[in-house]
């Protein structure tokens, strides 16, 4: 008989210890380090939507700061913590300047937060909609380029999205579905 060594689950302040040095983001899913390597088309979009938000919080002198370096910790519904990186985040920037010698990671909620479905749009769609929810983010944002969610979600024919999801005062996201030309409403950028 041979055994196999289970291989401990990870904390999450053991996953921002052990980040590797290799080029690339990590999320930290089920205990475990994952490394995201988007496309360049992703990566494109997600620094398009980048600048655009920078520009408004120039623009309108708000309060927040903007990147698509932050990672934040989260909780499946179990409890398990995750380590969640999204593809844009907005965060209060009193919270950012509260500790500068800190990581690149938050545990408190984001203002917004973004995610730019690729082929795993079931982790966007569900798990990490859900993740932020209970984390009390308040605004999501799902941009679905490809328009790869289900038809359920997208409408037949699918056609590319963007899903604003907006936490209500009962904690609870409320969705509305932006495509075409319809103009995105947002409660972080009036």
């Amino acid at each position: 008989m041979t055994t196999t060594p289970i291989k401990p689950q990870l904390t999450f302040e053991q996953f921002l210890e052990n980040l590797p040095d290799a080029e690339g983001r990590y999320e930290f899913v089920n205990g475990e380090i994952i490394r995201i390597l988007p496309t360049r088309r992703h990566e494109t979009i997600a620094e398009l939507i980048t600048d655009l938000m920078k520009d408004e919080v120039k623009r309108l002198n708000l309060n927040y700061f903007v990147s698509g370096r932050i990672i934040i910790r989260t909780f499946r519904k179990d409890g398990k913590e995750q380590g969640r990186h999204p593809d844009v985040s907005v965060v209060d920037k009193t919270i950012w300047s509260a500790n500068p010698r800190a990581y690149s990671a938050l545990t408190e909620p984001l203002q917004l937060a973004v995610e730019i479905v690729s082929t795993n749009w079931e982790d966007d769609y569900i798990d990490k909609r859900d993740e932020y929810q209970r984390l009390r983010i308040i605004e999501y944002w799902i941009v679905d380029y490809l328009a790869v969610g289900s038809r359920d979600i997208l409408g037949n024919p699918k056609q590319p999205s963007i899903m604003v999801c907006l936490l209500d005062e009962n904690g609870v996201y409320q969705t509305n579905l932006y495509q075409g030309k319809d103009k995105i409403v947002s409660r972080t950028f009036p």
